[in-house]
């Protein structure tokens, strides 16, 4: 079946529950993004310190970890606990249920927020690797809650987000000139152990779930599986890159630990 004939086959039903997990996503960024900015007002001395800029990428960073949390739990459930994935005759990457058209609406909603946060403010919250993420990410996710093809993969993908919360505590721990402290070095550690899980060995548990299940994959439409091909490819490209970069960092950060002691 061709991208053509699945667009014709949505119903009114998936069409509105799609646009609400999008207003959801989008309306659930803007009240943590204001929540965050009270809380952090009342509970941490530094926020009032901070400059204008500054507290934007701390609230900012209050809905992308809220959103990890939502995207990659409900990613890990879909996988692993409820009955969705589970190996029998329907091909895994025709899969889908409400919960997972959910997930990825609110997702979309995130990804637009994100990502119309850091053009706009470009390039304090993330230079030209964070807009290609951002726009490989949301391609992805609207082609496949679309057709309702390749979920299980980019539920996959979704759960890489499990290592936001810990890149966001280091720069909140270093806004907060907490860079000394031990709870800076146990996140630091922590980010390598969950990027290396969560962004390189799941990805190789991807690309190899992808070749024992070929014959699946290539029945997706023609568009949806080539971007299969591509895209996380590049991703995972940029997650080796990161990952090298955090590796160096706590390294850095030990040594530095260490000398000090």
């Amino acid at each position: 079946m061709d991208l053509e004939n699945l667009i014709g086959s949505i119903t009114k039903n998936d069409q509105e529950l799609w646009l609400m997990c999008v207003m959801v996503g989008i309306l659930m960024c803007n009240i943590v993004y204001r929540v965050t900015g009270l809380i952090s007002l009342t509970c941490f001395d530094c926020y009032a310190k901070l400059t204008k800029l500054q507290k934007m990428e701390w609230n900012n960073r209050g809905f992308s970890t809220f959103h990890a949390f939502v995207a990659a739990g409900g990613a890990l459930y879909l996988l692993i606990w409820s009955d969705l994935f589970v190996e029998g005759s329907e091909s895994m990457s025709s899969r889908k249920s409400v919960l997972s058209d959910s997930i990825l609406g609110i997702s979309i909603g995130y990804f637009l927020s994100d990502l119309g946060m850091i053009l706009w403010y470009y390039p304090i919250l993330g230079g030209l690797e964070y807009v290609l993420h951002h726009g490989l990410s949301l391609f992805s996710i609207i082609l496949s809650l679309i057709s309702g093809q390749g979920q299980i993969y980019i539920l996959m993908v979704l759960f890489t987000e499990s290592t936001t919360p810990f890149v966001n505590l280091r720069w909140y721990l270093d806004v907060a000139k907490q860079k000394n402290s031990k709870l800076y070095i146990c996140n630091g550690i922590a980010m390598f152990l969950g990027w290396l899980v969560a962004r390189i060995l799941l990805f190789i548990y991807f690309f190899v779930h992808m070749y024992l299940h070929f014959d699946q994959v290539k029945m997706i439409f023609p568009l949806g599986f080539y971007s299969l091909l591509a895209v996380p490819p590049m991703i995972a490209v940029m997650n080796i890159v990161w990952f090298w970069k955090i590796a160096k960092g706590l390294v850095k950060t030990l040594a530095k630990a260490k000398h000090g002691h």
